[in-house]
């Protein structure tokens, strides 16, 4: 691998910050550990609501990533700061709810240039749709795998 110049820079988001976007961030994390990568990347998570504030991960998130051998950090939910959206190189969210708080969030329009960062987790593994929200489904295995694709698929459209 070449070295690069600056670390590339994900955010992960989602509604709360309690399942899937501290999910993908430690998901993330482990595979830029695994391929020795871990340097060229900052990566973190962050909500589009105020309801988990401070909260830790979710149990069942936290489960999940331990069952998958991810390790899970001392993580506490926060939102999205509206004057955080030059932090980013990319701000990956979980569903179109997200989407649109996001860019509300970020004050973005639809098609300005800060919009073009921002991404569906799920467009990295070829799939149109979103990743469920374990809060209300109960099944963090699946938003697992689902994760897992679309870290998987953004690590390879990033060409690692």
């Amino acid at each position: 691998m070449t070295q690069l110049e600056k670390p590339i820079r994900i955010l992960f988001v989602c509604h709360g910050n309690i399942c899937r976007s501290p999910m993908a961030h430690y998901v993330m994390e482990e595979l830029v550990r695994r391929h020795g990568i871990e340097d060229a990347f900052v990566i973190d998570s962050a909500a589009t609501s105020s309801e988990e504030l401070g909260n830790p991960v979710h149990p069942g998130t936290r489960r999940v990533l331990e069952q998958q051998g991810v390790p899970c950090g001392g993580h506490r939910a926060r939102r999205i700061r509206p004057d955080e959206e030059g932090d980013w190189d990319l701000i990956v969210v979980m569903d179109q709810a997200n989407y649109k708080n996001t860019l509300r969030r970020l004050g973005l329009g639809a098609g300005s240039p800060g919009a073009q960062k921002v991404h569906m987790l799920l467009e990295f593994a070829g799939e149109d749709r979103s990743v469920a929200d374990p809060w209300y489904t109960g099944d963090f295995e699946t938003t697992y795998d689902d994760v897992a694709a679309g870290c998987n698929g953004l690590l390879g459209w990033l060409g690692f």
